[in-house]
């Protein structure tokens, strides 16, 4: 099936607004699922609203969300809800690529964090042997964050196809600078792009300009690894 998972090395690293991204350059009909969104009240725009604004035309699915800003599974036992999972996730998916060209799957948090007992988006991609995009930091910290997830899901017997770093400083600092050379040496997987640091309060047609110079080819796009 053509589905491409997306998790981060936590929360906050930019998802969202990557997810966006390789929605935009994707050619023929694309759909985002989020399973689970958390932190977000009845009514309230959440991560697949921002996705729908950035690009319109994209067909945007959430299954749950809950109020708390937790782990899905914490939070829906807190809402008295039920919890999706990871079957759930897989079904939804499989419908979806049955009329799409591409379906993305934005996870919640990190690779590991629990959507309902001891299912996590590892295991959304395992059912669906879906390849993932792991969505990065810039700074430090992000080289051991980065490793210990393409390392999950090598250990698991997923394909990491690369990564990306969610918000790229406007002014990088050493760090930054010398993590482009470092990350897919520590990960053993490509980097893939580097969205700037605010690029989601663009508005569309701005956005998939940015887009297109922030992903690589292998997303569609022509960004190319600067020097550090």
């Amino acid at each position: 099936m053509p589905v491409l998972v997306v998790t981060g090395t936590g929360t906050g690293v930019g998802k969202t607004v990557v997810t966006a991204a390789v929605a935009a350059l994707a050619t023929g009909r694309t759909a985002v699922l989020k399973p689970a969104q958390t932190g977000v009240g009845p009514g309230d725009p959440g991560d697949v609203d921002e996705i729908a604004r950035l690009v319109p035309g994209v067909g945007v699915h959430e299954l749950a969300r809950y109020p708390d800003p937790l782990a899905p599974a914490t939070a829906a036992a807190r809402a008295g809800r039920d919890p999706v999972t990871a079957a759930d996730a897989a079904s939804c998916v499989r419908h979806l690529a049955a009329d799409h060209d591409l379906v993305l799957v934005e996870g919640a948090g990190g690779l590991l964090v629990r959507l309902a007992g001891a299912d996590t988006l590892a295991d959304v991609a395992a059912l669906l042997r879906a390849p993932v995009l792991v969505v990065a930091a810039a700074g430090l910290g992000t080289l051991n964050h980065a490793a210990l997830t393409v390392e999950a899901l090598r250990v698991r017997g997923l394909t990491c196809v690369g990564v990306v770093i969610g918000a790229w400083p406007a002014a990088p600092g050493l760090a930054e600078r010398c993590n482009l050379v470092d990350l897919p040496v520590v990960t053993g997987v490509p980097l893939l792009g580097a969205v700037p640091e605010g690029a989601g309060a663009l508005a569309a047609a701005e956005f998939t300009e940015v887009a297109r110079h922030s992903l690589a080819a292998a997303l569609g796009g022509g960004w190319q690894t600067p020097d550090p």
